[in-house]
């Protein structure tokens, strides 16, 4: 057995102890460089949008996701959505969105901003007067889908949010509502036994009873058609 040189093994320890601290430094040094790169797009994200495109490597796209803005202001009317500057999203953004925005200015070799996010309007901090889909601006009325997070929207939304897509929905929709009603009124409760004229009276006052309810609904609760809000930051729309 060789003698031991504890001087040569204090200089073995110290020599490895340093290696270990220069990787643990290094890793520290990228954990604090990645943590800044979620900071400033965190900043980008809450921050007033000015910027209409990015300058993106238009070879390293996916086609699958880029639409126009008049594809989505057509979901947006249809399922009564909004889709409006990042910056008034009140929802959490999971950090799968923050990883994809960095992976996307890695390879595009760019800062991205000018985000938009299509959602219900609960999900928005509106100002006065259920799955969100992330944004950036290509430019000419194009926008990249980045991220898409949280469930799916009910397939009765798009039903339920027919009569208030526009007003000629809306015109419809109280009109069968006022056929109906008409009809559930009995025989005799007016002029003795129902005639077609009777009817017809009985249905128009039904109809501007309709009309003047929901209006005054509308009025007061400032709501608006979903063909007027789809990209209105107002909560009163």
């Amino acid at each position: 057995m060789k003698n031991v040189n504890l001087e040569e093994k204090l200089n073995r320890l110290k020599n490895k102890s340093l290696k270990e601290e220069d990787i643990l430094n290094a890793i520290r040094d990228v954990l604090k460089e990645d943590n800044k790169k979620d900071d400033t797009i965190l900043e980008t994200l809450s921050s007033p949008n000015t910027t209409s495109y990015n300058n993106f490597d238009f070879d390293l796209l996916e086609s699958d996701k880029i639409y126009h803005i008049d594809q989505i202001k057509k979901i947006c009317v249809t399922y009564r959505l909004r889709f409006l500057d990042s910056r008034f999203f009140k929802g959490k953004l999971p950090y799968e969105a923050i990883s994809k925005i960095k992976q996307l200015e890695k390879n595009h070799n760019i800062t991205l901003s000018g985000f938009k996010i299509m959602a219900p309007s609960k999900l928005f901090k509106l100002e006065n007067y259920d799955d969100p889909l992330l944004f950036a601006p290509i430019g000419n009325g194009y926008y990249y889908l980045i991220h898409k997070w949280g469930n799916d929207l009910s397939p009765y939304r798009k039903i339920l949010m027919w009569p208030f897509k526009n007003f000629e929905n809306f015109v419809f929709c109280v009109f069968i509502l006022s056929m109906f009603l008409t009809g559930l009124i009995p025989d005799g409760t007016f002029h003795g036994e129902k005639t077609a004229e009777h009817a017809g009276v009985i249905f128009l006052f039904m109809f501007k009873c309709m009309v003047a309810i929901t209006l005054y609904y509308g009025y007061l609760s400032g709501k608006n058609f979903s063909s007027a809000i789809w990209d209105s930051k107002y909560y009163n729309n």
